[in-house]
């Protein structure tokens, strides 16, 4: 006979033969007894045999029943081990690399919009080589990697941040260069460490030869406090997302000459398919990212930008860039 469900039958005829009843057996068993009558039934017709002798009061174990009660036990057993360690694995923290740009309270919202889908998370906050060898290397279930904007699941749009208001739509890196009336230091741009790859520091290392700044105007920081420490006290750049600069009491503004994008893609350990995860967090890790739901950029606008015009910025915008504040 198909279809029978063999640990539920073997659990009602367990019950019923521990308790020498289908009434108390299969309250025993946590079902009603004729729910435990029509899977004993079942079971004595997928085996060919019957179980029980059934009389008025009490159902006694036929020299077949006893011959098979052992086995029955085991599969019960072992059912009750797989349902243990099934409800183990799933509150189990899932433990995933993000990147550090997130900020706490993106990090904390994450954590809790993981816990209403009954997932616990156990972040481990890394940079982008240091994300790809823990899932590499098995140590995390999954990591948030850095990945060219044609390979990206969720897209982040970069910009600049000043101290000061720049007052323009957009900052042109090529008003950082330094003319021969220039006094003191050359303004930066600082890049953090989640932009230290190749796809989004090798263009903006080419704009900057192109345009003509030097090579010490371009700085990859180690610390992002002390990043932004030179965006406020030196009137530096910072290069960052709209949802950072917020964090930061910054002023962002989308760059003149390129248009620099975070790409971000979850890998899971052994190459696994990722899917079900980004299914389940895929709106919490758009969030803590500072992308939209769908995996569009989110943040093109922002408050300090100005309304209205094509964004394209003008000729006295690239002027004017982001000059200094009087201090």
């Amino acid at each position: 006979m198909r279809g029978v469900d063999l640990v539920a039958a073997s659990r009602a005829f367990v019950g019923v033969s521990e308790h020498g009843s289908f009434t108390v057996g299969a309250a025993a068993a946590g079902m009603s007894q004729p729910v435990a009558s029509r899977r004993v039934a079942a079971l004595e017709e997928h085996v060919g045999e019957r179980l029980f002798e059934r009389t008025s009061r009490r159902a006694v174990l036929t020299p077949f029943g006893r011959d098979l009660l052992p086995s029955a036990r085991a599969l019960v057993r072992a059912a009750d081990v797989l349902l243990h360690e099934a409800e183990t694995a799933r509150r189990r923290p899932w433990r995933i690399a993000v990147p550090d740009v997130c900020g706490t309270v993106a990090l904390a919202r994450l954590v809790a919009d993981a816990r209403t889908l009954g997932i616990a998370l156990d972040l481990r906050i890394a940079p982008p080589a240091e994300r790809l060898d823990l899932v590499r290397a098995r140590q995390v279930r999954a990591a948030v990697l850095a990945v060219p904007s044609d390979e990206a699941v969720w897209s982040v749009p970069l910009g600049v941040a000043t101290a000061a208001d720049p007052g323009t739509r957009r900052v042109w890196l090529e008003t950082l260069r330094v003319g021969r009336a220039d006094r003191g230091p050359a303004r930066r741009l600082w890049i953090q460490p989640e932009d230290d790859v190749p796809h989004v520091r090798d263009p903006l290392a080419r704009l900057r030869d192109a345009i003509g700044l030097r090579p010490a105007q371009f700085a990859a920081a180690t610390d992002l406090t002390d990043a932004v420490a030179e965006v406020l006290y030196g009137d530096d750049l910072l290069l960052c997302s709209p949802a950072q600069a917020t964090g930061l009491g910054l002023h962002w503004r989308p760059l003149g000459e390129l248009s620099p994008v975070r790409g971000f893609a979850l890998r899971a350990a052994d190459d696994g398919d990722p899917a079900g995860t980004v299914s389940r967090l895929g709106r919490a890790l758009a969030r803590c990212l500072g992308a939209a739901a769908d995996g569009t950029p989110a943040g093109d606008a922002h408050p300090d930008t100005d309304a209205g015009g094509d964004g394209n910025g003008t000729d006295g915008e690239r002027e004017a860039g982001t000059c200094a504040p009087a201090h």
